[in-house]
């Protein structure tokens, strides 16, 4: 049986961790440089050295991104920077640019090389010309149907060469991430990890000799978001992608909540093993669980057509949420039967929750009963962090979360 890896964001250690618990096969990560996003707290070297022994341990794999797109000024940080790393064990190196690529090689010796979807490979020529580079993985741009993409896989199959694309998570408005609007409008640089996410603001139109008029691009007193794309959500279409021959399915999302990595990550393993398993693929479902973290509305991006209007929102920002994060279970009492959680969002005696965990698993409970740290009882948990306590007859695990739909 062809093994399929899911591949989930890691944007701290604690993301990492509940990547690798709700089923992750890899996560990929980066440091506090080099990475792409700038604005997530990443890792520090002393925590890549722990991450890379908690995944190894649990036999998974952990791949550093360092895709940003170089000028000179940044190439003297950039070989101080791999000199730091050398010594650690990644399984893997996300690159885009050619010339840091040379630099790793030079600096980190015989690594695997997994191509950036920054660097916009969409054709059987450039997967080519890359494996000739000593690319052992390709990151396949974003804007590619799955014909396309079937046919890159076919037409390279006498070659030791893998390929991996995104299913899950927001979309960028410019080609495979390449985008100069938040650099024009702020000054900050998406290519550098800096992105401001200008794609999502409101734009109206001014005529040249009409300073001062703005003219809504589309008829609404809000303006229109005309650069916002919906996110990318597949579930519907897993099977298909699987078909094309990739080896990794990935999703974004390194600026996410534990809640939304484990989430998604539950859901798509779940599809995953179905599917591999010859099993009906409970899309509906999985579409339902999937719909229950923040998003913005879904689109199946370029895989089966051109996104036309209907994958853009014209008319908010916002994301819909169906769902809200309520804590995360520290520990369980056998003997008291009693849940040991640390508040996330505001709740009560009298809600009805969800409690999930890996696997798939999950149960309804109704909040009777609630406990502070000095075990006395109190309505409602309204801290940021509380610890409290909530009495429960089905046992739970650390790391499993509470919810309220």
């Amino acid at each position: 049986m062809r093994k399929i890896e899911l591949l989930a964001p890691a944007g701290d250690l604690e993301k990492l961790r509940f990547a690798i618990h709700y089923g992750a096969d890899a996560v990929y990560m980066a440091g506090e440089v080099f990475g792409l996003r700038s604005q997530t707290k990443n890792f520090s070297l002393d925590d890549m050295k722990l991450a890379i022994e908690e995944v190894h341990a649990k036999n998974k794999r952990i791949y550093l991104v360092l895709n940003i797109i170089p000028h000179n000024e940044d190439l003297v940080l950039l070989r101080s920077y791999l000199e730091e790393i050398k010594d650690l064990a990644f399984d893997a190196y996300i690159i885009s640019d050619p010339g840091t690529i040379m630099l790793a090689r030079e600096i980190l010796g015989d690594i695997e090389i997994h191509l950036s979807t920054q660097a916009n490979t969409t054709n059987v020529a450039a997967a080519r010309f890359w494996h000739s580079q000593g690319v052992k993985r390709i990151i396949l741009a974003r804007e590619l149907s799955l014909i396309e993409i079937k046919e890159i896989v076919d037409g390279t199959r006498d070659l030791d060469l893998e390929y991996e694309v995104f299913i899950h998570g927001a979309m960028c408005i410019s080609y495979s991430g390449r985008c100069l609007i938040s650099n024009f409008l702020t000054g900050r640089d998406a290519n550098k990890g800096d992105c401001a996410q200008s794609c999502r603001w409101s734009y109206h139109l001014m005529e040249e000799k009409r300073p001062g008029e703005y003219l809504p691009v589309f008829e609404d007193e809000k303006g229109t978001y005309l650069y916002n794309s919906k996110d990318l959500c597949t579930i519907d279409i897993l099977k298909e992608i699987i078909d094309t021959g990739v080896v990794s399915l990935k999703i974004e999302g390194r600026n996410k909540s534990i809640y939304y990595v484990s989430s998604i990550v539950r859901a798509y393993r779940e599809g995953i093993d179905s599917i591999l398993a010859s099993k009906e693929l409970k899309s509906d479902e999985l579409f339902e669980e999937i719909a229950r973290v923040s998003h913005r509305d879904f689109t199946q991006g370029f895989f089966l057509r051109k996104p036309t209007e209907e994958d853009q929102l014209y008319e908010a920002r916002s994301y819909n949420r169906v769902a809200d994060f309520l804590g995360l279970v520290l520990d369980y009492d056998r003997e008291k039967k009693l849940i040991k959680l640390e508040q996330r969002n505001k709740f009560s005696i009298g809600d009805n929750v969800e409690i999930v965990g890996p696997g798939f698993s999950s149960f309804k409970l109704e909040i009777k009963e609630l406990y502070n740290e000095k075990m006395e009882p109190i309505e409602e948990a309204p801290h940021p962090q509380q610890l409290v306590y909530i009495p429960c007859d089905i046992e739970v695990t650390p790391m499993n979360l509470m919810r309220r739909t």
